[in-house]
């Protein structure tokens, strides 16, 4: 078996310009993803897709490999991630680069270690490799959600939220980590967030960089010792 890790990473970013290479206690954003992807036990080549210049200089100093810049067609904000993995994959094909699972790790996801990308691939192939999603338990119990329709409040679930907290169930959310899947089921049609397997993570392992409270978020768990 073949594992190739992709991690996805355009140029643009609304919420923190040059999200991907930004600084987070003195290491590019995407750097932490790159590292725990070579550090993997399993992973036997790391790449990076992206359209900007500064991100291939980067990615590359960490040793990752990135044979080609992504088109603009799909760096722009609506381009969905699985487009952007269906052509990786397809790239690396016409260079006749062939891999039999691919992991998608998106630099977001700073916080997420290489024993755990390990452990995730290890529950994929004790699962006959249905795909893996990782997920942490979710904060809110969506018995506590509601929507806002015509003025009112209504249910997420349709059931009395007079239940106690701790006699409700546990929830998960895709935490957007690692995802795992053969190469040959990754088509347009695939959506990596409904991968059947679960890999649960610590909740601080979790953190998504999207805002630059994340971002804090994430400097106050590396500085209280979480990664050295």
């Amino acid at each position: 078996m073949k594992i190739v890790a992709i991690i996805p990473a355009r140029g643009g970013s609304k919420g923190i310009p040059h999200k991907n290479i930004t600084n987070l206690c003195g290491k590019p954003l995407i750097g932490y993803t790159i590292e725990a992807a070579k550090q993997s036990t399993y992973i036997d080549d790391v790449i990076v897709s992206t359209d900007d210049l500064d991100i291939k200089k980067v990615s590359e100093q960490y040793g990752a490999l990135v044979p080609f810049i992504r088109d603009g067609h799909i760096a722009s904000d609506e381009a969905k991630t699985i487009s952007v993995v269906v052509d990786a994959i397809q790239r690396l094909q016409a260079r006749g680069q062939e891999y039999d699972v691919v992991i998608l790790l998106q630099p977001t996801s700073p916080l997420r270690t290489a024993e755990e990308i390990d452990v995730a691939i290890e529950v994929f192939f004790q699962h006959q490799m249905e795909g893996v999603v990782s997920v942490n338990v979710a904060d809110i119990s969506p018995f506590l959600l509601r929507t806002i329709h015509n003025h009112k409040l209504h249910r997420i679930i349709d059931e009395s939220s007079t239940i106690r907290r701790q006699d409700m169930p546990t929830y998960y959310e895709v935490n957007g980590a690692i995802y795992i899947n053969r190469v040959e089921e990754v088509t347009e049609e695939l959506s990596f967030n409904d991968n059947p397997i679960p890999y649960i993570m610590n909740r601080d392992h979790s953190v998504d960089i999207d805002t630059w409270d994340d971002l804090t978020e994430a400097e106050t768990i590396i500085k209280e010792g979480y990664l050295k």
